[in-house]
């Protein structure tokens, strides 16, 4: 027991005596606090979003063949009677209306066309929204079958809105091709994240690095494993999903999945190439993070230590999600974009969503590619004073201070 006692306190004595543990337990709670901050400012601008957006007027036009919509509610929010759906469809299209709403002789059996000018993603639900409301007030006075439709929400309604030039908004669809590239960085950082951060400090563990930097530099052996290690999770990628699609297209009939028409998926080049850059590039800088951390801790235990605040960096701004996409232009958004650690969550969900300029884009990646080279030079320099030390870390004076 005597023993037992020994090695309790020494091995909490040691751990609490390395600047790495504290470190890592710091971090994560500075972080949870600065996503915390993240998800009050964006609930506050969501709520006041939403606010504005039940005061905004809109012009609208109303077929109601079924007469249950009352006279006052119609005046209320100044509506057009329109005589022919075709009329009232081709008045949104054309910009003379924001807004059409036809409702069917019976409302029980028939279905509410709903037709807006595209608004944006998140604001378009707002024209369904108000032809729900109008029928449901109506209900109030009403007393016959269609007042129980009406409020057991059995109503069908079909939605559409239209472009600026008159074309038909796909819209979710629009968002698969550029989302794509979002779904694929949480991938690759989630099932390759580790290794990445481990590469480094296994071989210093093992005492390889001392024969391996033998015959090559420093810096070609840490840029050569950063590129290998991308490679690598790029093959991981294709090896996992190029099965699984092709299973999804050989057996979807046998397991009874889902079909999906991938011809009306929308192909924006635009957006899937600035989606492309940003994800490439956003890999790349926290690849060069990952192996940077590595590179400076002595054993594999205390770099995994920090995985979690990486984890937290890359997860976090998921929760902002809604103020990226409905207020892509408020001052912490504009700061997330452009803050090369929180930049790529609200880069590739502006970019799905439609509302990130090409000029942010540009100066957005711009950021991160200057980010990326000097986070790869900092982990080149550490690793190449630090590669031979196995029980203690270099500080950042002695970085910063050695020559090369």
């Amino acid at each position: 027991m005597h023993n037992l006692s020994t090695v309790i306190r020494f091995e909490i004595g040691r751990t609490l005596k390395k600047k790495s543990f504290w470190l890592a337990a710091l971090a994560i709670p500075v972080i949870a606090i600065f996503i915390g901050a993240i998800i009050y400012f964006s609930n506050k601008t969501t709520h006041e979003q939403s606010q504005n957006l039940a005061k905004e007027q809109f012009s609208i036009g109303i077929t109601d063949e079924s007469h249950f919509i009352l006279p006052q509610l119609l005046s209320a929010v100044h509506a057009r009677t329109i005589a022919t759906p075709q009329e009232g469809e081709q008045a949104v299209k054309s910009g003379q209306l924001d807004a059409y709403f036809y409702y069917p002789k019976d409302i029980r059996k028939g279905t509410v066309s709903v037709h807006g000018k595209d608004v944006g993603l998140f604001k378009n639900g707002r024209y369904q929204d108000l032809a729900e409301q109008l029928l449901k007030q109506s209900a109030g006075a009403k007393t016959n079958p269609e007042l129980l439709s009406v409020l057991q929400d059995s109503t069908k309604f079909n939605s559409t809105t239209y472009t600026a030039d008159g074309q038909v908004d796909k819209g979710f669809l629009k968002v698969i091709a550029p989302g794509i590239f979002l779904v694929l960085f949480y991938f690759m950082i989630a099932t390759f994240g580790n290794q990445i951060l481990t590469s480094i400090t296994e071989e210093k563990e093992n005492r390889v690095i001392e024969m391996i930097l033998a015959t090559i530099k420093p810096t070609s052996l840490l840029v050569g494993k950063l590129f290998s290690l991308i490679t690598l999770a790029f093959i991981q990628m294709f090896v996992i999903l190029i099965p699984t699609i092709a299973g999804y297209f050989l057996f979807k009939d046998q397991l009874a999945l889902p079909n999906f028409d991938l011809s009306a998926i929308p192909l924006d080049p635009m957006a899937i190439g600035l989606g492309a850059a940003i994800f490439v590039v956003s890999f790349l800088l926290f690849t060069g993070i990952l192996m940077t951390l590595g590179a400076a801790m002595p054993t594999a235990k205390e770099a995994s230590g920090f995985m979690g605040a990486v984890f937290a960096l890359v997860f976090g701004p998921l929760y902002a999600a809604p103020l990226f996409i409905t207020s892509p232009d408020s001052v912490i958004v504009q700061i997330l974009s452009y803050f090369p650690l929180t930049a790529p969550i609200p880069l590739l969900l502006r970019n799905a969503a439609g509302n990130l300029p090409l000029h942010e884009a540009l100066i957005s990646i711009g950021i991160l590619l200057i980010a990326t080279v000097v986070v790869i030079s900092i982990g080149v320099r550490i690793f190449k004073f630090g590669a031979l030390e196995y029980s203690r870390k270099l500080s950042i004076k002695e970085v910063i201070g050695r020559k090369s």
